[in-house]
């Protein structure tokens, strides 16, 4: 949340009348009462942040604070409720049943709060902020065209700043607020995620679908493999160049390949589709890019195309970002024009 002071209010005004929210009593001490006069409902704030992150350090981050800071406010919300509210669990932290069961209540009166104070609703037309999203070469010359019709169109006062995604988990980027929305393939963050889910932790991330990527084989159009099928062993045994954001020679094909007990040669890697289109027309150097990728290079007349000669698990595309940013200003917007320039793109 933008703002600097919290006025978080156990009750809400409703016309002439107060809604006291829903408090589970039933988790504090019997003899301990709360004197709400009294409270500092600042350090609601406080407390929300704490079990979202499950850090103090991050916590006092987000808040601009210092650690000691938090670890007080933390340490007064502990003697005012009469519970512990968190412990320490390994290098993090843990909440308490206490913590967890108002945990909603304080979320949701910290939201409302904000929708009341945030300013008037977005208008594309007349907006005048900058974006930072991270995807690879490859989605950005598929999604980035359409993004930028609807800029001219609707929001030109808007700025894109695009970000190489060097990595398969930018959890860290968005944490860091380096980047407003990440696009790629990212299958373990999200089996983490819903692992988080189901097991009722802190999911501190959403994440939506906006296409499943088809891979195939690329080559220059007079190599030798372009003649006869393309099989399982003429594959592994040519020279191959994968694209790798993290430098590792090792990718979701070779991952297949091990599966079923083969493995190629990777002789070069590099960090970009569009890099790789460019050696492959010009070498004997065989290389795997999205399908939809090669119309977007310019260079499909000097490219050979063979379907991948194994089963490989199907890439889906989604974009990430941090809960806690997507009521921010304009964020809805964005992510429906990535959404929009998706569909665009994948349905002609």
């Amino acid at each position: 949340m933008s703002f600097n002071f919290i006025l978080v209010m156990q009750y809400i005004h409703n016309g002439n009348e107060l809604t006291k929210l829903p408090m589970p009593s039933h988790h504090a001490p019997a003899n301990h009462t709360i004197n709400f006069r009294t409270l500092d409902l600042n350090l609601l704030r406080v407390l929300d942040e704490v079990i979202a992150e499950r850090s103090l350090t991050r916590a006092a981050r987000n808040l601009s604070l210092t650690q000691p800071a938090v670890s007080n406010a933390m340490r007064r919300l502990r003697d005012a409720l009469g519970d512990d509210l968190v412990h320490r669990n390994g290098q993090g932290i843990e909440p308490t049943p206490r913590a967890l069961a108002i945990w909603p209540s304080v979320r949701e009166a910290l939201h409302q709060l904000q929708q009341s104070l945030a300013p008037s609703q977005f208008e594309p037309a007349s907006a005048m902020t900058t974006f930072v999203l991270a995807m690879a070469d490859a989605t950005a010359g598929e999604l980035v065209p359409g993004l930028v019709q609807m800029l001219e169109k609707e929001a030109p006062g808007i700025s894109i700043h695009l970000a190489p995604l060097t990595t398969r988990d930018p959890r860290r980027l968005l944490e860091e607020e380096s980047v407003d929305l990440a696009v790629g393939y990212f299958p373990a963050v999200l089996a983490d995620l819903t692992a988080r889910a189901q097991v009722g932790k802190a999911v501190n991330f959403a994440h939506e679908r906006l296409y499943d990527g088809e891979y195939v084989c690329v080559m220059r159009h007079d190599h030798p493999l372009t003649s006869g099928p393309l099989t399982l062993n003429r594959f592994c045994g040519a020279r191959h160049m994968l694209v790798s954001f993290s430098g590792q020679p090792f990718g979701f094909v070779d991952e297949a390949l091990t599966a079923i007990g083969r493995q190629r040669r990777v002789v070069m890697t590099v960090n970009q589709f569009f890099t790789a289109a460019r050696v492959a027309a010009r070498s004997d150097l065989l290389t795997v890019l999205p399908r939809h990728f090669l119309t977007v290079t310019g260079m499909s007349s000097t490219l050979a195309v063979r379907e991948l000669p194994l089963e490989v698990p199907t890439v889906h595309v989604d974009a990430l970002w941090q809960r806690r940013a997507q009521n921010g200003v304009g964020h809805q917007w964005l992510r429906q024009a990535i959404v929009r320039a998706a569909r665009q793109v994948f349905e002609d």
